[in-house]
């Protein structure tokens, strides 16, 4: 079978937090280059299928199922990554899932607190790892981690959300180290989104703070993906702009409200 040079293979993809915005976007750029298989995977079924409604609507061939589960809850997603995996191996897992906590509600609610740095750094690692307990002996596949530039240094303004992503960013580091050792074609994405707009930031837009478009944000880790990258900023500035504050001398860091 021949394939147009836009079109792709048709893929299995499953999604963990569908129904995010930056997860919304990659799906619709996945289904424009084929028909996909796409399993996603959610805490919310109402919102799941409002999603699912939406793709289909871009791409009536290709297929959409949906999970709802606890994502707190290891032998849950130990389970879902097996009978995904047991029905065929993805070719991409994306992994996209998190809040962004109020950091004063994190410092007087330890409750609050620990949700926060599991929904952001454990949880994610736990889906990462179930999926690479199945897709690493069969070197197949890419497995993508969402966490974000707020892991590079700790700040005042939001640093339980920036220690659980400093976590993910290790843990993915890790996994790569493991890969590397024994897999030729198996890839692990990192991905480190400066302050995007979504949903989730709207708060901030509301504060006149510039953000990227979820679009081009969606469209660099698409991208990243196809080309095999290991890790992206997104967009490509806060590489320099994360530089500069991860070697900012303490004494002058410590002056800066941000």
């Amino acid at each position: 079978m021949t394939h147009s040079p836009h079109t792709q293979p048709r893929q299995r993809i499953v999604i963990i937090g569908a129904t995010s915005a930056m997860a919304e976007h990659c799906a619709r750029l996945w289904i424009t280059k084929g028909s996909a298989d796409m399993v996603l995977v959610g805490r919310n079924e109402a919102k799941l299928q409002r999603t699912i409604a939406d793709l289909a609507v871009r791409s009536p061939t290709s297929t959409f199922t949906s999970l709802t589960i606890d994502f707190l809850d290891a032998t849950s997603i130990d389970g879902t990554a097996l009978a995904i995996c047991e029905a065929g191996l993805p070719d991409i897992v994306l992994i996209a899932h998190g809040s962004l906590p109020d950091q004063t509600a994190c410092q007087t609610n330890l409750h609050a607190c620990r949700d926060e740095l599991e929904i952001n750094g454990v949880s994610p690692a736990l889906f990462a790892e179930a999926f690479a307990a199945r897709m690493v002996p069969a070197d197949q596949g890419t497995i993508i981690l969402i966490s974000s530039v707020a892991g590079e240094r700790g700040r005042q303004s939001n640093y339980v959300y920036g220690a659980a992503k400093g976590m993910l960013s290790l843990y993915a580091q890790g996994l790569q180290h493991r890969v590397a050792s024994s897999c030729r074609n198996l890839n692990v994405l990192l991905v480190k989104p400066g302050p995007t707009a979504t949903p989730m930031t709207a708060h901030l837009t509301e504060q006149g703070v510039a953000l990227a478009t979820v679009e081009d944000v969606a469209r660099a880790i698409v991208d990243a993906a196809d080309k095999g990258k290991a890790e992206i900023y997104a967009p490509g500035k806060w590489w320099l702009i994360m530089l500069v504050i991860r070697h900012l001398p303490r004494f002058v860091f410590n002056r800066l409200r941000i």
